[in-house]
């Protein structure tokens, strides 16, 4: 009976490792740079022009929770509900037309990230430009402000990967996933937007980023 315990014991071992090997994700242990483009059968009708107030924004979204982002707002641009990602699914973004996910492993270096696929929210982020300002709002109805001081385009060279190496579109300066995620949601605390770049039929080619610095109180 010893014997056959421990050979009993040994297989049982043996069977957890492997289940946890493959229920685990890889990139839960390593940064990742999500994929948010995404080939859609149903077409998707612009929203109007964004002519909610930040105030009127705030009231409507707020739920009483200081310490939770609840959304983002860029005057005449867009208007978008924020959620969060759920535990343990960093490449997780929400498909759904005016939700904004917030990227947690961003959260973890204190940056805040903001991921939209391109063919839903996303899309909105090709209209921001330099110096305009882009406002989070938080559960409690308190708002933080930043304003874009950067806009960086890179090509994923394995575009439904979210370990892809990209390229810098300005200066062919070829990166990991883990060098790009580095630059982007690392470093002092600011707002990083990131959405996918469509190229012909390939909807996720590349990857765009807004960074934008918080405005000084």
């Amino acid at each position: 009976m010893g014997l056959f315990s421990s050979l009993y014991k040994n297989i049982l071992n043996i069977t957890a490792a492997i289940v946890l090997s493959v229920s685990t994700p890889v990139f839960a242990f390593q940064p990742v740079i999500p994929v948010t483009g995404q080939v859609v059968t149903n077409s998707i009708t612009p929203a109007e022009s964004n002519l909610m107030s930040l105030q009127d924004f705030a009231e409507a979204v707020k739920d009483g929770n200081a310490d939770k982002i609840k959304g983002l707002y860029a005057a005449d641009v867009f208007s978008l509900r924020v959620i969060q990602q759920p535990a343990g699914k960093p490449g997780f973004v929400s498909p759904i037309e005016g939700v904004a996910t917030q990227f947690g492993m961003a959260s973890s270096n204190k940056v805040t990230g903001m991921l939209a696929h391109n063919y839903a929210s996303g899309r909105y982020f090709f209209k921001l430009e330099l110096e305009d300002t882009v406002a989070v709002v938080y559960g409690d109805g308190s708002v933080k402000e930043y304003t874009i001081t950067m806009i960086k385009r890179y090509q994923a060279l394995s575009p439904k990967s979210a370990s892809s190496e990209f390229v810098d579109l300005d200066t062919n300066e070829k990166l990991s996933a883990t060098g790009l995620f580095n630059k982007m949601y690392t470093g002092k605390h600011h707002l990083t937007l990131q959405t996918c770049i469509q190229e012909g039929n390939e909807d996720s080619w590349g990857r765009l980023f807004i960074i934008a610095e918080p405005v000084e109180a």
